[in-house]
C-alpha cells in the first residue's frame, strides 16, 4: 500500500517540493534586498509565487503528461508524429480526447461489421453446405443401391440412373451459379454491351418459360400492347437471365391461376425501368432487406422443394449493378410482389452505339 501510495502522490510530492525550494529562495532573496520595505516585499512575493508556481507546474505537467499522451498516439497510431507537438498541453489533450472518441467510435463499427460479415459467413457455409449435400446423397444412395445388386435389374438400374443424373444436373446448376456470382462480385465478369429490343427479349423468355408457367396455370403477361420496339443498352444474354431468374421466381411462388405482368415504362429521358410484377403471396417486410442475400430463402421448407440453387436474385442485383443500374422491390402479404430495374434507353437501334465489351 505505501508504494502504491507513493508512486500515485509522486509527480503531486515532487512539484510541491520544487514550489517550496523555489518559494523559500526567493523569499530569502527579497529579504535580503528589500528588508526594509515589507509591504513591497509582501507583492513581489505573491507575484513572484504566482509566476514560479505556473511555470513549474505548466513544465512538470508538460514534462509529465506529453510523454505519456505521446505514447498513446505511438500506441494506436491515431495521429502521425507530425501532427502531434509540443504544444500547451491542454490543446494536445483536446486532440487526444477528440481522435480517442473517433477512434473508439470507428473500432466499434468495425467490431460490429466484423461480426455481420462472420455471422454472414457462417450462413453463407451452412447455406453452401445444405445446398451440396442433398444432391450429392442422393447421387451416392442411388449409386449405392445399384453396387449392392440393384444394377443386375433393368428396370431399376435405368430408373435410379436418371434419378441419380437428376442429382448431378442440380449439382452442376449450384456449381455454375457459384462460379458465375464469384465472377460478379469479384468483378471479373465481362459484360458485352449493345442496343437490343426489351421488347423482343421479353417474349423471348415468355416463350422460354411457357410450359413451366402452364403447369401452375399461371399467365405470363405484358401490361399493355407494345406495338413499337423498345431499345436499351445492355448485355442482352445476361438482361435475359436477369428476367428468367425473376419470372421463374414468380411462377415458383405465384398461386395457381395467377398472373405475372412485365411492363417497361419510361423513367427518366434516358432510362427506362422494368417491372416484374404478380399477385402472389408476398413477401413479408422483415425478409425484404435480405431477399439478395446468397441462399437466403423467405420460405426455408417450400423454397427447397421448389429447387434452384437459391442464388437467383442474389444474381440478378449483382448484374443489373454491373451494368451500373439499380433493382428495386415491393411487396405485400396475399397482394403480391414487384421486382424492377432500371436501363439505359436509346433512341433507336441505327442511332445506338456500337457494342461495347466491358
Amino acid at each position: 500500500m505505501p508504494n502504491k501510495l507513493k508512486k500515485s502522490y509522486r509527480f503531486a510530492i515532487r512539484s510541491s517540493v520544487y514550489i517550496c525550494v523555489f518559494q523559500g529562495l526567493l523569499l530569502g532573496v527579497l529579504l535580503y534586498f528589500f528588508d526594509r520595505f515589507q509591504w513591497i516585499i509582501l507583492i513581489a512575493f505573491v507575484a513572484g509565487s504566482f509566476l514560479l508556481s505556473f511555470l513549474i507546474i505548466q513544465s512538470r505537467v508538460e514534462r509529465f503528461i506529453y510523454k505519456r499522451v505521446k505514447k498513446i498516439y505511438d500506441e494506436v497510431s491515431l495521429l502521425e508524429s507530425s501532427s502531434f507537438s509540443s504544444k500547451p498541453v491542454t490543446t494536445d489533450m483536446k486532440t487526444l480526447t477528440e481522435e480517442i472518441e473517433k477512434f473508439a467510435k470507428d473500432k466499434k463499427v468495425e467490431i460490429d461489421t466484423l461480426k455481420i460479415r462472420e455471422e454472414y459467413r457462417k450462413d453463407f457455409l451452412g447455406n453452401v453446405s445444405h445446398e451440396l449435400k442433398t444432391p450429392l446423397f442422393t447421387v451416392q444412395g442411388y449409386i449405392l443401391t445399384l453396387l449392392d445388386g440393384a444394377m443386375n435389374d433393368k428396370n431399376v438400374n435405368e430408373k435410379y440412373l436418371k434419378r441419380a443424373n437428376k442429382g448431378v444436373e442440380r449439382l452442376i446448376y449450384i456449381v455454375k451459379d457459384l462460379d458465375l456470382i464469384t465472377k460478379l462480385e469479384a468483378g471479373d465478369l465481362n459484360l458485352d454491351k449493345e442496343a437490343f429490343d426489351i421488347i423482343e427479349l421479353i417474349k423471348s423468355v415468355f416463350e422460354l418459360l411457357e410450359m413451366k408457367a402452364a403447369k401452375k396455370e399461371i399467365t405470363l403477361t405484358f401490361d399493355m400492347e407494345y406495338a413499337n420496339p423498345i431499345y436499351v443498352m445492355g448485355d442482352a444474354e445476361k438482361i435475359q437471365q436477369v428476367l428468367t431468374n425473376l419470372l421463374v421466381n414468380s411462377i415458383k411462388y405465384g398461386h395457381t391461376n395467377g398472373t405475372t405482368e412485365v411492363s417497361v415504362e419510361n423513367l427518366i429521358k434516358n432510362k427506362v425501368i422494368v417491372r416484374v410484377t404478380d399477385n402472389g403471396g408476398g413477401i413479408p417486410k422483415q425478409h425484404i432487406p435480405r431477399l439478395f442475400e446468397r441462399f437466403y430463402r423467405v420460405d426455408q421448407s417450400g423454397s427447397r422443394k421448389e429447387g434452384g440453387s437459391g442464388l437467383g436474385l442474389s444474381i440478378v442485383k449483382h448484374i443489373i449493378e454491373a451494368h451500373g443500374e439499380k433493382i428495386y422491390v415491393e411487396s405485400e402479404v396475399e397482394v403480391g410482389s414487384e421486382f424492377s430495374f432500371t436501363l439505359e434507353k436509346v433512341a433507336q437501334k441505327a442511332d445506338a452505339p456500337k457494342k461495347v465489351k466491358m
